[in-house]
């Protein structure tokens, strides 16, 4: 944000370094608030840095310095939080000219949850087809990356993973339960599948709990591979029944991918935001942002303003009420 802006502005680089500085010093933060219990501190983290990153702009501006070298400084992100004083990191950037192409690391999601469990969802609805009976099912075990497992499964340790009163935003990283609550629907909500009456359903619990991860090396190499046609985000499935039977099968990428076996266009970008949308936002609202929107390119100054979405008073009059803070 900080340098993004200050490049905007055309500032000093001397600026911008000392805004970057700042921004760094003030957001740097640990994982902690993507594991245990996650709160709703995980969404407005990033507007929270983006704030803070303008806020250093400013400051910057205004001949303030920073704590510099922030990043390989004695004390500074590499030596404490990094791998250590002695670690040299290479950041690639482009040359001059050159096109900027770090947006196609970023990909779709279909569904309202984490990126690592996109696959899980489409692998999931392909699998209840052939399982039948979910009451069948003796244990599912996914095979995938080392950052699959411990983050939103069962190598994470976190027993609020399996917890039915856990918050909405510990569910959005368990692998288990969305697995579990997308074989048995076919589908997946950013509402309803994570409602408290769905996650307290006896037989989602118990499906739930059947459900383990285990790291697979190939998953991992695949996960760091720089290959677009290798890079994957999936797993395999075995799931073993009853019966003694055992079902496999294996997803890389999930279908919204540009490389799935349906990628996004723009109908399904315009879908999701309606659904996203719907009951929130009144439809000639939505109508006014997708025009603005396919519109973007000859939008002049001072009209980026059209892509702040009006939401419906009554849904705002809905909101419910907070204790006083410390300022009212």
């Amino acid at each position: 944000m900080a340098a993004g802006i200050g490049t905007m502005l055309r500032l000093d680089p001397e600026v911008i370094y000392s805004a970057i500085g700042q921004a760094l010093h003030l957001t740097t933060a640990t994982r902690q608030s993507r594991k245990g219990l996650i709160s709703s501190w995980k969404a407005y983290a990033p507007a929270h840095a983006g704030k803070v990153g303008i806020e250093a702009i400013d400051r910057a501006i205004r001949g303030e310095g920073s704590p510099a070298p922030i990043r390989e400084g004695e004390d500074g992100v590499i030596a404490w939080l990094l791998s250590g004083p002695e670690h040299t990191y290479r950041v690639a950037l482009p040359g001059r000219g050159e096109p900027k192409r770090a947006i196609l690391d970023s990909y779709t999601k279909e569904h309202s949850a984490e990126y690592q469990s996109q696959a899980l969802i489409d692998l999931a609805r392909r699998l209840r087809e052939r399982i039948g009976d979910l009451e069948q099912v003796a244990s599912i075990v996914l095979h995938t990356s080392h950052h699959t497992h411990y983050v939103i499964g069962t190598g994470s340790g976190d027993p609020q993973k399996f917890d039915p009163d856990a918050s909405r935003e510990t569910l959005d990283h368990s692998a288990m339960y969305i697995l579990a609550v997308a074989l048995q629907d076919g589908t997946w909500h950013h509402e309803r599948s994570y409602a408290p009456q769905r996650a307290h359903r006896p037989d989602t619990v118990a499906l739930w709990h059947k459900i383990s991860t285990v790291e697979d090396s190939e998953w991992t190499r695949r996960y760091h591979s720089t290959e677009p046609d290798e890079k994957a985000f999936g797993a395999r499935a075995e799931v073993t029944l009853k019966s003694g039977a055992v079902i496999t099968d294996e997803l890389a990428i999930a279908d919204a991918h540009p490389l799935g076996a349906r990628p996004f266009g723009r109908p399904q970008y315009t879908a999701k935001f309606t659904g996203l949308a719907d009951a929130v936002v009144e439809p000639a609202e939505q109508n006014r942002f997708l025009a603005a929107v396919e519109g973007l390119a000859g939008l002049g100054g001072g009209e980026l303003g059209a892509l702040n979405i009006v939401v419906d008073p009554l849904v705002l009059d809905k909101a419910p009420d907070t204790p006083p803070g410390i300022f009212r």
